[in-house]
């Protein structure tokens, strides 16, 4: 009797315990989604920290799990982009976006990989369509869609691109000028001169107009041209030190070194930390046979950057003017140095 009393006991506990084990199974969440993103996160920060190689070799063995954890191909993009190969970068932003069209940063991410291929015109429609700022955005994709407009030609869909970036009217005079400045630091000097004028058109008083029309001038060898217009600025501007520096400059290659000098004194009053008047400075003293003064300038424009060859080259010549063979020697070689290790390498795209 004794045996059948526990035997029914046990029966009756397994009916109450059973059905919230149950219970519990269904209940259980799945956390391999949350742990895949986790390690995604965690992949994400390590190619922040430049251990891109080691994200890899993980992203590896997460590409062997079934599904594969959404977002991994988008990192995996990441990584290789931040390798500079863009190629295989290109192909895993492409996947991501099979496997998630609106992926925007796989979308952003890929345009800007494309634009580093060399191809502008298969970025622009990527970059069109998400070209807002995200929580991931690095990158502004208004500025590398206006640099893909630029080298496709698109200059007024560029100049709509940069004012967006900064949050100007497309067609102010503020636009124009800012679209000026980047077509002549990529070279585009008509284009550039013609943006320019047309800002001061929509604004006559425009800051720095009449500066970068200098440039330009400058760029062309219109020394005349330059002069006037770095003369207009001054008198709008006065207290811009660059406008006198870039004056030096055009009165240097004039070769009215009087002027020039006294331009140039005039922007170390107003840019004490600037490196570019004294640098300036000492090439006219050289001109004006003054290689102590200009040893003066130069040593302090080595001191306050190290790095320009310039300012090594140019020292080079003070000190073997003066006799200073040895000096003369170590700062002609480190010129050559300098110059050497920021040339340009050509790097092949596999």
């Amino acid at each position: 009797m004794n045996r059948l009393r526990v035997a029914i006991v046990a029966v009756i506990a397994l009916s109450v315990c059973a059905p919230a084990s149950r219970a519990q199974l269904v209940d259980k969440p799945n956390t391999a989604p949350a742990n895949a993103q986790q390690n995604l996160l965690q992949l994400r920060q390590m190619i922040d920290r430049g251990h891109a190689a080691e994200a890899l070799k993980q992203l590896d063995t997460l590409a062997m799990q079934h599904p594969v954890p959404a977002g991994a191909d988008t990192v995996r993009g990441l990584a290789l982009y931040s390798q500079n190969r863009f190629v295989e970068a290109d192909a895993a932003f492409a996947s991501a976006l099979k496997l998630d069209a609106h992926d925007e940063e796989a979308t952003q991410m890929r345009g800007l990989t494309l634009f580093r291929l060399g191809k502008p015109t298969d970025a622009i429609p990527l970059l069109e369509a998400e070209h807002n700022w995200t929580s991931q955005t690095k990158v502004d994709p208004n500025y590398v869609l206006a640099l893909c407009y630029l080298d496709t030609r698109r200059y007024d869909d560029a100049r709509h691109a940069f004012a967006m970036q900064y949050g100007f009217g497309p067609d102010s005079a503020s636009a124009y000028l800012l679209a000026a400045r980047m077509l002549l630091r990529r070279e585009y000097v008509p284009v550039a001169q013609a943006f320019a004028r047309k800002a001061l058109e929509l604004d006559p008083q425009l800051p720095l107009a009449h500066a970068l029309l200098g440039e330009v001038a400058l760029a062309g060898q219109h020394l005349d041209d330059a002069i006037a217009e770095f003369e207009k600025e001054r008198t709008r501007n006065p207290l811009d030190g660059g406008v006198y520096d870039r004056l030096g400059d055009a009165y240097t290659r004039a070769g009215d070194y009087t002027k020039a000098q006294q331009a140039l004194q005039q922007a170390l009053l107003l840019e004490p930390n600037s490196t570019g008047p004294y640098i300036l400075l000492g090439k006219v003293l050289l001109k004006r046979q003054d290689p102590v003064g200009a040893v003066m300038y130069l040593e302090r424009a080595e001191k306050m950057d190290p790095t320009n060859y310039m300012t090594h080259s140019l020292l080079g010549q003070a000190y073997r003017a003066l006799g200073r063979t040895e000096d003369a020697s170590r700062e002609t070689q480190m010129a050559q140095k300098i110059q050497s290790a920021s040339e340009p390498k050509i790097e092949t795209v596999h």
